[in-house]
């Protein structure tokens, strides 16, 4: 990966890129709850084809980029141990309860759900490793906390905005998507991020081939299901992870982290556009509160 540049310009270009990116992760998640609500798709069967499609072009790419060095992962059996664990907990876990919550929901409440997942990446660190939290922490987790209450109750606690299970389900993505940011972080000090990936993704296809094989009970393919997928897999897999890995080209991690507010902003707009959801003013309310308080909570711990 390139040196980054940290001149005002190059960091105004790496923002771009990874608005960019998060947009398309955006896009994905309006077209997922398309294809698991309005095509009715098996969520087994659509994580079998997305992981491993995904896995074995990123693979490709990996050989076109690291060449034989792609494979030299496999000579550390402790990192070894870290992929897979990456590819089980992370990957597979985080793309199948994400699915379900916005299956059984909505795209714009699980986006937001998952988008939790610093939060849980900080309670995790208090509870496993005795890690006190710092100041701006328990603000933000009170921020979260009331912003939580208003997106999923619409401020009356009798009711819920999103079905129970989408809840539940919605919060273990947040949880899973903490476990995909920890995972794989002692392997991408050795190894290209795309490289990772790629052999995440391939693992977890194949594990999911193995619950639920691409030819076994496969939908009848048409025009809306192929092109739905491959949105899916190009635009919010492999097109959305590579543009993001080009802005850290031009500005750090740090910097790049402050534009992932975009994602769950572009699903709710276009899933209020196509898909008709209807939102009120007090779920968007809670739903930037809990922007809010992820952008305090990365903010003051990059500080």
């Amino acid at each position: 990966m390139q040196q980054t540049n940290s001149q005002p310009q190059s960091i105004t270009k790496g923002l771009l890129w990874a608005t960019l990116a998060s947009g398309l992760w955006g896009i994905s998640g309006t077209v997922l709850q398309y294809i698991s609500q309005n095509l009715a798709i098996p969520a087994t069967w659509f994580l079998s084809v997305r992981t491993l499609s995904a896995g074995i072009v990123l693979l490709i790419i990996s050989a076109i980029i690291e060449g034989k060095k792609m494979f030299s992962i496999f000579t550390n059996w402790r990192l070894v141990g870290w992929l897979i664990a990456y590819s089980l907990f992370g990957l597979m876990a985080n793309l199948y309860t994400f699915y379900m919550s916005v299956q059984t929901g909505n795209a714009a409440a699980a986006t937001i759900l998952q988008y939790l997942s610093p939060l849980f990446i900080v309670v995790g660190s208090l509870v496993l490793l005795r890690q006190r939290p710092m100041r701006s922490d328990l603000i933000a987790f009170t921020i979260s906390l009331i912003g939580l209450f208003l997106a999923i109750t619409k401020g009356n606690i009798h009711e819920l905005a999103i079905p129970m299970d989408s809840l539940i389900w919605g919060i273990l993505s947040g949880v899973t998507a903490a476990c995909y940011v920890v995972l794989p972080r002692q392997i991408v000090k050795e190894h290209s991020p795309i490289v990772v990936l790629g052999w995440g993704m391939f693992i977890s296809g194949v594990l999911f081939n193995l619950w639920h094989p691409v030819w076994h009970n496969a939908p009848q393919l048409n025009f809306n299901l192929v092109a739905a997928l491959a949105v899916v897999v190009i635009v919010g897999t492999i097109l959305a992870f590579s543009v993001l890995l080009h802005s850290l080209n031009f500005a750090p991690s740090a910097v790049i982290s402050i534009v992932d507010a975009v994602q769950p902003v572009v699903t709710f707009i276009l899933s209020v556009i196509f898909l008709h959801v209807k939102l009120s003013w007090i779920e968007v309310l809670g739903s930037a509160l809990i922007i809010l308080a992820i952008y305090v909570l990365q903010h003051f711990r990059e500080g």
